[in-house]
This record gives C-alpha cells, sequence and structure tokens, in this order.
C-alpha cells in the first residue's frame, strides 16, 4: 500500500529573525547536522534579507523527507527521496536573486524563487498530520527545543570544530618544530590558515549574535540606533540584551536588560525576559506590571536568574515618554538645547525580592531631544557610577547632533577610554525628528 502523499506546509515571514527560527527548528526536526542547519538559515537569510528589509512579505513551503516512492516504470517523486526540500518565494521583488557565495548551494527556480533540496537523517516528519509551520514556532519546554537551545547547539559544534583544529594546528606545529629549514615557511602558512579560521569562527559567531539582537524599528517621526560591546571580544554573547517593537496602538516599545553573569547562561536568562516581556506588553498588560508579572513567569523555571531591567513606552506623534524600572541604571534624556536629565524610578529588578516599578515616570520627548539607554557597563568601567553619570551626561551632549547611527558607538568610545573592569554594554539612543533641522 503505497503511502499518502505530503503536502507541502507554507508559511509567511515579514523578519527574519523569524524565517531563522522557522528554518532552524524544520531542520532540526529533519534530522540536518548541526553545521547544515546553520548554513541553510544562513543561506535562506542572504536570499530573502533585501526583500524583508523593503517590508515585502516572504513564503516558505517546506517538503518533510521521505523515502523515494517509484511506480512500475521506476520513476520517483523527486520531493520523496529522504531529503528537506526548502522553497523560498518572493513573488513582490523587482528581480531575481542573487545565489552567488551561498553558504548552502540553492537551486532557481523559473521567477523569483529558490530551492534547497537537502539530505536529511530522519523521515520521522513524513506524512506527519502536524502543520510545520506551527510547530516551529512553539516555545521550548519538554517539547521540541526552543531556539535559545538550538543556538547553543550551533555555537557548541563551532566551538568544538575550532578547538579540533586547534588541537590540529598544535601538533602540527610541535612536529614542524622538529625538522629543517622548512619549518619557517610552513609555519607562517598555518599562522595564515589559523587566522583564517579564527576569522570564519567570529563571522559565525556574529551571525549567531544578530539572531538574538533585532535591528531598530522605523517608526516615522523617530530615529534608533543600539550598539553592543562584550566584555571580551572572543565571547560576543552575554547578558546585555534589548528588545523594540510597536504596539497595535503605534506606541515604541523598548525592553533593556541586565542579566547576572556572563556567557550563554545570562544569555538565555535575558532572552527569556526579553521574551516574557514581549509577550505581555501584546497582551495589553499595563506597562507599570510588567516587572513584577515577568518575575511571577519566569521564576516557576528559571530560579536563578537576576536580571535588571527597565521598560519604556514612547508615542512618536505626540512625544509623550513612560517608563518603568527595576533595579536598572536610569535613562538620560538630552534636550535640544543640551540640558540633560537623569530619568530615575525606583523599583526591584527580576529574580530581586519584591520586585516590580514602584511607579511609572512620564515626561515628553521634544522634536531635537535624545533618550539614551543604556546597561551599567557604560557608567560603572570605572569606580564611582556616579561620576560614570555625569561624564556619560557630558558625552551625550556633545554627541547629540551626530547621525543617530554613529552616536551609541560614540558615546560608548569616549566612556571607555579607561576600563578598570570591563563588562557587557549597551547604548541605545531615540531622537525625536526636529523637523525645524535641515537635511
Amino acid at each position: 500500500m503505497s503511502e499518502s502523499p505530503v503536502k507541502p506546509q507554507t508559511t509567511t515571514h515579514h523578519s527574519l529573525a523569524g524565517l531563522r527560527t522557522t528554518l532552524r527548528r524544520l531542520a532540526h526536526r529533519a534530522g540536518l547536522s548541526v553545521e547544515t542547519r546553520y548554513r541553510l538559515a544562513l543561506s535562506a537569510t542572504r536570499v530573502a534579507a533585501p526583500e524583508l528589509q523593503a517590508g515585502r512579505p516572504v513564503f516558505l513551503e517546506t517538503v518533510p523527507p521521505c523515502p523515494a516512492e517509484t511506480d512500475g516504470a521506476g520513476n520517483g517523486d523527486g520531493d520523496r527521496d529522504g531529503r528537506l526540500t526548502v522553497r523560498l518565494h518572493m513573488p513582490y521583488a523587482p528581480h531575481r536573486p542573487a545565489l552567488d557565495g551561498l553558504p548552502l548551494p540553492a537551486e532557481r527556480l523559473p521567477g523569483p524563487a529558490v530551492v534547497w533540496r537537502v539530505p536529511a537523517a530522519s523521515s520521522a516528519s513524513c506524512g506527519s498530520s502536524g502543520s510545520s509551520a506551527s510547530s516551529a514556532s512553539e516555545p521550548s519546554g519538554d517539547g521540541p527545543p526552543g531556539l535559545v537551545e538550538l543556538l547553543e547547539e550551533e555555537l557548541s559544534a563551532a566551538v568544538e570544530r575550532m578547538d579540533a583544529l586547534a588541537a590540529d594546528h598544535q601538533r602540527l606545529k610541535h612536529e614542524l618544530a622538529e625538522t629543517n629549514s622548512g619549518v619557517l615557511a610552513l609555519y607562517v602558512q598555518l599562522e595564515e590558515r589559523d587566522e583564517q579560521l579564527r576569522q570564519a569562527h567570529g563571522r559565525i559567531l556574529r551571525q549567531l549574535e544578530d539572531a538574538l539582537r533585532p535591528p531598530p524599528v522605523r517608526v516615522p517621526g523617530l530615529e534608533l540606533a543600539v550598539h553592543y560591546e562584550p566584555a571580551e571580544k572572543h565571547a560576543p554573547t552575554g547578558g546585555d540584551l534589548y528588545d523594540w517593537f510597536v504596539l497595535p496602538d503605534g506606541t515604541v516599545h523598548i525592553t533593556v536588560v541586565d542579566a547576572l553573569g556572563h556567557g550563554l547562561t545570562s544569555t538565555r536568562s535575558a532572552l527569556n525576559v526579553t521574551h516574557a516581556v514581549r509577550t505581555l506588553a501584546l497582551e495589553g498588560h499595563s506597562l507599570e506590571s510588567i516587572v513584577a508579572r515577568t518575575d511571577e513567569v519566569l521564576a516557576t523555571f528559571d530560579h536563578e536568574l537576576m536580571a535588571t531591567v527597565q521598560l519604556v513606552r514612547l508615542d512618536p506623534r505626540s512625544g509623550e515618554l513612560v517608563l518603568a524600572n527595576g533595579s536598572h541604571p536610569p535613562a538620560l534624556l538630552v534636550r535640544g538645547d543640551g540640558d540633560t536629565r537623569l530619568l530615575e524610578v525606583r523599583g526591584r529588578g527580576i529574580g530581586f525580592p519584591l520586585p516590580g516599578s514602584e511607579r511609572l515616570l512620564r515626561d515628553r520627548l521634544d522634536p531635537g531631544d535624545l533618550l539614551v539607554l543604556y546597561t551599567d557597563g557604560l557608567t560603572e568601567s570605572r569606580r564611582d557610577p556616579r561620576e560614570g553619570e555625569q561624564r556619560l551626561a557630558k558625552a551625550a551632549r556633545r554627541h547629540r547632533h551626530r547621525p543617530i547611527e554613529e552616536i551609541p558607538a560614540a558615546i560608548a568610545e569616549e566612556m571607555h577610554t579607561v576600563i578598570l573592569h570591563p563588562d557587557d554594554t549597551v547604548a541605545l539612543t531615540v531622537r525625536r525628528a526636529d523637523t525645524n533641522r535641515g537635511g
């Protein structure tokens, strides 16, 4: 008795983060190797990026891997041969996508569409009655691994590969040290190869980091930019994270989180906080209650989590500004005339006793005003945090008229001229557009 045909599953995507997440989970479920999985995600991201950045949706069609079927003449179904088939449709693209140099080569289809057919180790999803699209969006728990677990697995695989290459490199260097006059030339070649591997490793880590750190939202009337700097250059992930999105009423929500610790564990904690805050905000919970409710939600499965958090709501039309805080450093408001003020709100963070924001602080961002949000790595690089806040006010005042995308990095560079104890740093700036200023 022949197996029933597998219907393709189609999902619509409006963001690179959503597309990457769906692909990673589909690839994991199909049993693809970790390397093939992130190559597929990076390739699809590169092809779809121009469309999604232009605000046009893309459509992802997948066919799970199944055993090959043949008819009496020996002909088989091309999509049912043990391969995961992924088709990316871009019906609104003005021209066909470029496919040169993709990490995982793709086949070009008629029109603005491409396909990847990847041999898979598992056919468990063959003939499944569940929707691949819905499964790909489920959170982690007792079921399939979540996004952070998949990213950790990919990062671990990259680190293991680098460790193996480094061990091999050391062995070769030891053998070459015992050879004759050819040692120097071979050593130079190995050093060049090692540098290439370090650069490749860095690119992989930056791609994984980008999956966790969303680009600025585009909102008429507002300019937004962010700068992230890890405490250690070779470990570019940490507990300092941010999130920003537009609520249904048109206001912009911004979350800044600083989770205790460094590395992947603190990254997971910070990501849990941003996801919980986003969910509660989109469900319509009041801003004043979200810090406490986030602690209540996360306390059931992350008992070690401790994080400071700052929440900001900004109406781009009126400039109305509302802040809630949980043990986080105060925001800095820089007026168009250069006057500065710290926006301090008392409260306790996630995992602290009696968590929650004690009140809401309300203010207004006028045209030309600059709001600076940050983590303590920006102001506590020296001994005295208050001295750091004073230096921050001077730096922000000095750089406030620069293009918005330059301001966060310029402030961080000035603040970190002397670093006594390095820490992960996020510097995020929001400026209300000044219609009276030229160009």
